[in-house]
């Protein structure tokens, strides 16, 4: 039976409920409902224009309601009268299949038919800038290789203090804070859920990250490379597949502790990187990050090639440990409901089909990628990485069509409006356009 939110309302004395979706371009989009109207909204949803969001729909259509899921309730700790909740949109008595809530649960569906459940975890990079975006906010932050500064770390501590104490406080388990490898750059970890729960708090995350610098005079940004000499904001997440309480990507007796159900997955998400990087790196900025030349402490710490490996950063997919694998292919502009979705459809076809994903290579992909000329390639702009998902049957297939194409169309009408005022060439400083457009991402 599901939770009753007007009771919780008046138990845990919350005024009013921020309910929220996700559109296709990671926008987080909410209605400000008070509590005595919840009752009403927990069955019949919260109206919403599709139009009036990135979803491909038109004045015309009809509107669209958000069912909110009582199980993502968050208490925002910085004010406790207000509750989050993640919705799920509904037309005309039906899902909207192009929301991406919808299409992390259709894919969640599929993998439950195997009785199977995907846990994930993310590891969310993001800078601290100036209110006008133009540069860090940490004039003292000038090291060439900043990484793991303390003092810089510490600067910053009653900031970062208050995001963990949160983290620590909705119990997701945080368990390290670090300075980055660019300066000005953070990180900060929490533990592994199933994937739906991670993409409710990854959303839940940059909203927390964003408002809490704000409060601290500081603007916080997950843009993927804001600073043309410095690393960018990477999004890296650790897959495993889980049957009950088993562990189904462990097997100690091999290498890298992998199962054969692993290796299928991993081939999935291999055979699909380069058309998935449309979902992974969907920005125009994205591409300032990947196959980027070496920044300001010596590496990128991006993939170029399509490639696996042990524990080697250097490469797409690292196995750092057994039972599990590091894709490092996203960036911070990376929807979170997306960034999932996109990996438990590749896995899926790699399980359907016992793709092999060949033998993992062991070497510094940064220095040694000349050695494999063969070796695939990941895209060099979002119109490529668009033109490979657009002709990927196998994507087509698990999220539709009409859904694909959507997103296509509002990724390509946001590559025609760059086009009209700017030219992207990886070499040159970040365009105005670029700050404009994806600071907030």
């Amino acid at each position: 039976m599901a939770k009753n939110l007007f009771k919780i309302a008046k138990q845990k004395k919350i005024k009013y409920f921020l309910i929220s979706f996700v559109d296709l371009f990671g926008v987080l989009r909410s209605k400000l409902v008070p509590a005595n109207a919840i009752k009403e909204m927990q069955t019949a949803g919260a109206g919403f224009a599709g139009f009036a969001a990135w979803l491909d729909m038109t004045p015309a259509d009809s509107d669209m309601f958000g069912i909110p899921d009582p199980d993502s309730l968050i208490q925002l700790p910085w004010n406790k009268e207000i509750g989050w909740l993640a919705s799920d949109l509904w037309m005309n008595g039906k899902p909207v299949e192009a929301s991406p809530r919808v299409m992390l649960k259709k894919q969640i569906k599929e993998l439950t038919k195997r009785g199977l459940t995907m846990k994930s975890g993310v590891e969310c990079e993001y800078f601290l800038i100036s209110e006008d975006g133009k540069s860090i906010a940490d004039p003292r932050d000038t090291q060439s290789k900043p990484c793991y500064d303390q003092s810089a770390l510490m600067r910053r501590y009653e900031l970062i203090k208050e995001i963990c104490d949160c983290m620590i406080e909705m119990r997701w388990g945080p368990y390290q804070n670090d300075h980055e490898d660019a300066n000005g750059q953070f990180e900060m970890n929490w533990d592994y859920s199933d994937c739906l729960t991670t993409a409710d708090r990854h959303t839940f995350f940059k909203y927390m990250v964003k408002t809490i610098a704000e409060k601290h005079g500081l603007r916080a940004t997950f843009m993927p490379k804001p600073f043309q000499n410095l690393t960018g904001n990477g999004c890296h997440a650790h897959i495993s597949v889980w049957q009950g309480k088993k562990n189904k990507f462990l097997d100690p007796k091999d290498k890298l502790g992998l199962s054969k159900m692993a290796y299928n997955f991993l081939g999935g998400v291999i055979k699909n990187a380069s058309s998935l990087s449309a979902f992974f790196n969907p920005t125009i900025n994205s591409y300032r990050r990947i196959n980027a030349p070496p920044t300001k402490s010596g590496a990128s710490w991006s993939p170029s090639s399509i490639s696996y490996t042990g524990n080697n950063r250097t490469h797409m997919i690292r196995i750092p440990d057994p039972g599990r694998f590091e894709l490092r292919l996203m960036d911070g502009s990376a929807n979170p409901y997306l960034l999932q979705a996109g990996v438990l459809a590749a896995g899926l076809h790699g399980l359907k089909n016992k793709i092999n994903p060949g033998k993992p290579l062991h070497c510094n992909m940064y220095k040694d990628y000349k050695k494999y000329p063969n070796l695939p390639k990941l895209p060099n702009e979002l119109k490529q990485s668009l033109a490979q998902l657009k002709n990927n049957k196998e994507m087509n297939k698990s999220f539709g069509k009409d859904t694909i194409n959507s997103f296509i169309k509002l990724r390509s009408s946001e590559i025609k409006e760059f086009n009209r005022k700017e030219k992207f060439n990886k070499s040159k400083p970040v365009t105005k356009w670029e700050s404009q457009n994806t600071l907030d991402c």
